[in-house]
């Protein structure tokens, strides 16, 4: 078992109010059996670095595209207005949100390695005022003169250890791990699937006829059940209750379809 998954364990029980099964995780042998794992697989995680790009860009994907379907069909035009509009903003809005999380992530890890090169420099120039900083945080967060002294001495013995602290503790930065250009297509990808799933039913009628009148319900369905399935989903991110977060996504994206078929309806006929 490697620490996340002992980590996961934990939280599940906490949540069931387990105290057995908490207790268990808590096991300091397991705890050291995960450590072992965890170090000799340290590099087999690393798809769940995108995790959070994936579960929120596929949300912004469905949600946006069904906005458009839903105006769209609220104005009654035809299924080609709807693929049309639906794709061009698609895979154009899929770019802009891959282009942001590229260089939303690459802008956090230039100003995260400035910040602790300043760090390191100030370590090595200034040690003693880089001291009395780490001590003075300790101080305020309520431990004793004698317990602040001597975890910044620990610190202190190693000046990578000494920086990883002042980056955490007075800076409150943490590296991101990412890699941008993997995080723009784990963007991307999820946002043109899952953005896709609205217009399927009117793909489907370029090859099949279907009555008009049921490929807007079918849209809505299928919509439906994506977004309550991706908010479930964002669980894995926030570990918070799928239910819930389901039910919250689905309003949301509900919503936003709603204001938008109402605007097509209120608009119908303009400009044709």
């Amino acid at each position: 078992m490697s620490l996340s998954k002992r980590l996961e364990q934990a939280r599940e029980a906490f949540r069931r109010g387990d105290l057995q099964s908490s207790a268990r995780a808590h096991d300091p042998e397991i705890i050291k059996a995960a450590a072992r794992h965890s170090t000799l697989e340290q590099h087999g995680g690393a798809s769940s670095l995108y995790l959070g790009d994936m579960v929120y860009g596929g949300l912004d994907g469905i949600v946006t595209t069904f906005a458009v379907v839903s105006g769209v069909a609220g104005a009654q035009l035809g299924s080609n207005i709807i693929l049309i509009l639906g794709l061009a903003n698609l895979f154009a809005d899929g770019f802009s949100m891959a282009t942001g999380a590229y260089l939303s992530t690459r802008s956090d890890q230039e100003y995260y390695q400035r910040e602790r090169q300043r760090e390191t420099w100030e370590v090595e120039h200034f040690p003693e005022g880089e001291w009395a900083e780490l001590q003075e945080i300790y101080l305020e967060r309520g431990y004793s003169p004698e317990d602040a002294r001597q975890l910044v001495e620990i610190q202190a013995r190693d000046p990578e250890r000494w920086v990883d602290a002042m980056m955490v503790d007075e800076l409150g930065m943490l590296p991101d791990e990412r890699k941008p250009l993997w995080s723009a297509l784990a963007t991307l990808g999820a946002f043109v699937f899952a953005g896709a799933i609205p217009l399927l039913i009117y793909l489907v009628g370029l090859f099949i006829p279907l009555p008009a009148n049921y490929s807007f319900p079918i849209a809505l369905g299928l919509s439906g059940l994506a977004l309550f399935g991706l908010g479930a989903a964002k669980v894995l991110v926030t570990q918070l209750n799928p239910w819930r977060s389901g039910l919250e996504m689905l309003l949301v994206g509900g919503l936003a379809a709603g204001v938008a078929y109402v605007v097509g309806a209120l608009l119908r006929g303009l400009g044709v």
